[in-house]
């Protein structure tokens, strides 16, 4: 009974290593991570106390969890069935297929990531590339908003610096959750953008049963409370105008509230502009072209901060002039429920108009706007940069012109479109080239509907 039994080292060792796993597995494993949840629960208590809107639990959950709630919820099970019979497969494979959706969208949210590495990088590209000013914050409007109530950052999207933008502007604010498109599903930002908060979203090749498990996924995290950022627009501007609002995201918020019962929500208009956006060039190609689809490219980011590094070494630097942001007034959608019904393209149409109203004016523009009206002179552009400034002080809008006089402004940007070869000057005559009156329309495009009465000037 007790007699030796010899076995082969490798038939041990294999053993050996099986009940090493076994008890990582069972024993060693569950005690870290229940030590690494508590350790961050704390961080997040100390985090929420110093944050306007805390961190929802929802946010917090574990990502598989979320995934097997949306898998099961039951309107998401409705469309399951649905789908099956329509297309006459099985639902089990449906079933399947809706499971592989909830874990394309839903995230991975790190706090850490968040707040402890995306907001530094988010501060330094910001601060690197522009002299960031902060119009109209709307401090009071903010703090008025219930405790309870779900806040969306409704904004228009001009670059897609607007992510790195207001994600660090609002830092101090709540971790914003942004609709990412299929442009970002590409390694190292998938992962990223996920750990951020980020959900990805299909613009196109989607169906009535991925946009009901979208659909519920929006409506949840709403009603959880989650702090959203939502681009109505659908897409970056290829005019540098506002684009009419795309109905989706918003239909989702709308369709799952129910006045009474749901958790009101508070939509802040955000209104965004820059003297230079970086995919200027590539919008208006974009548009002319009638391309849809606007790739992401990181060759801008790339080149403008390798050009840094060497601006530093040589003790010049230049940045893209001004990025401003604006807060306008926030909208109950309690209140527009009892009003409209509900109608999600009056909720787009309004919201919209509430970020027209609100959009920073920035020098550059400014100075666009004078160009494409016909002025064609260094010496009559200092006046008609002068009265349309006067023009827009005078009404009220939201300026973000720099401390240095106007004539500097201006010789800064007219340097900046001849670097670019966009631009002649012959003696007093400024000569715009096919490239520069289109970037100019693009530029003027952000504050015309400000001056649309303006009538202050003619063509020289």
């Amino acid at each position: 009974m007790f007699r030796s039994i010899e076995v082969p080292a490798w038939f041990l060792i294999l053993m050996l290593l099986f009940a090493a796993v076994t008890a990582l597995d069972r024993v060693l494993m569950p005690s870290v991570r229940w030590y690494l949840r508590r350790r961050l629960e704390r961080a997040v208590e100390r985090l929420n106390q110093r944050l306007a809107i805390p961190i929802r639990p929802f946010k917090l959950a574990r990502r598989h969890d979320t995934i097997m709630r949306l898998r099961y919820d039951p309107a998401v099970a409705r469309a399951v069935l649905d789908y099956a019979r329509e297309h006459n497969i099985r639902e089990d494979a449906v079933a399947e297929r809706a499971e592989r959706y909830a874990r394309e969208i839903v995230p991975s949210f790190s706090a850490f990531t968040y707040f402890g590495f995306a907001i530094r990088v988010a501060r330094f590209l910001s601060r690197s590339l522009y002299q960031v000013r902060v119009g109209t914050e709307n401090a009071d409007a903010l703090e008025g908003v219930a405790e309870d109530a779900t806040v969306v950052f409704v904004m228009n999207h001009r670059s897609n610096m607007d992510y790195v933008l207001v994600t660090w502007l609002a830092a101090n604010r709540s971790a914003l959750a942004y609709a990412v498109g299929e442009w970002a599903r590409v390694w190292p930002l998938q992962p990223l953008i996920r750990m951020l908060g980020g959900y990805f979203i299909r613009r196109r090749h989607n169906n009535p049963l991925y946009r009901k498990v979208l659909a519920r996924y929006v409506q949840m995290a709403t009603e959880a409370g989650v702090t959203q950022a939502v681009f109505p627009e659908g897409g970056l501007s290829r005019t540098g105008a506002l684009r009419e609002p795309k109905l989706g995201l918003l239909s989702y918020i709308i369709d799952g509230f129910e006045p009474g019962k749901s958790r009101d929500v508070v939509f802040m208009p955000v209104a965004i502009n820059y003297d230079r956006v970086m995919e200027d060039r590539a919008l208006i190609q974009a548009n002319t072209s009638g391309t849809r689809n606007f790739r992401f490219s990181l060759k801008p980011i790339y080149r403008y901060l390798r050009n840094l590094v060497w601006q530093k070494l040589t003790g010049r630097v230049h940045r893209y002039g001004i990025a401003a942001v604006s807060f306008g007034e926030p909208l109950r959608l309690s209140s527009f429920m009892e009003e409209h019904q509900g109608q999600a393209e009056t909720l787009g149409d309004d919201l919209m108009a509430r970020i027209s109203d609100v959009m920073p004016v920035v020098p550059f523009p400014v100075i666009a706007h004078a160009m494409t009206a016909g002025v064609r002179s260094r010496a009559a552009l200092t006046p008609a940069v002068k009265a349309r400034v006067a023009y827009l002080e005078a009404r009220g809008a939201r300026m973000q012109m720099p401390e240095a006089d106007l004539d500097t402004v201006i010789d800064a940007g007219l340097n900046g479109l001849a670097l670019r070869k966009m631009l002649q000057v012959q003696d007093d005559a400024l000569i715009l080239t096919q490239d520069g009156e289109e970037i100019m329309q693009f530029y003027a495009q952000s504050i015309a509907p400000l001056l649309v009465d303006f009538d202050g000037d003619s063509p020289d």
